[in-house]
């Protein structure tokens, strides 16, 4: 029963990244967060943010299933969510949504999240190369 539990949670690969667990707990902060703005006829910030930080999580999960240059081009897609959230952020800090120390948190925890996607795509790119040399030896 236990390996059959451990197959599970490793079935998904994504699952097995810090960032992609760093990327759920961001979305977990925004919805709480946007819990807390006003609701104004037309005003969707919070919902926007919500959706912008939940792509980041879907993009990582999305890539992990393709090769590694498709797994690029979705890591890259999520760092473009990231900066959605930093527009989203800085908006909802100038209509008094969130405070400075929110406002703080968000950035910090945005910032890691683009050292740690780029960290993975470096880390990929070093591996497709080294794959592409290797195949050239032949």
């Amino acid at each position: 029963m236990e390996n059959e539990l451990e197959k599970n949670t490793a079935f998904f690969r994504f699952e097995d990244l810090r960032v992609y667990h760093k990327a759920l707990d961001y979305i977990d902060w925004v919805n709480q967060i946007t819990a807390s703005f006003p609701v104004r006829t037309g005003d969707i910030i919070g919902e926007k943010f919500c959706h912008s930080a939940i792509a980041i999580a879907v993009n990582i999960s999305e890539g992990s299933s393709r090769n590694k240059s498709q797994f690029v081009y979705y890591l890259k897609l999520a760092k473009s969510a990231i900066r959605e959230c930093i527009i989203f952020t800085s908006l909802a800090q100038k209509r008094s949504f969130l405070d400075n120390t929110a406002n703080e948190y968000s950035r910090n925890q945005l910032m890691e999240l683009t050292k740690m996607i780029g960290a993975l795509i470096g880390s990929l790119q070093r591996s497709s190369s080294f794959v592409a040399e290797e195949e050239d030896d032949f």
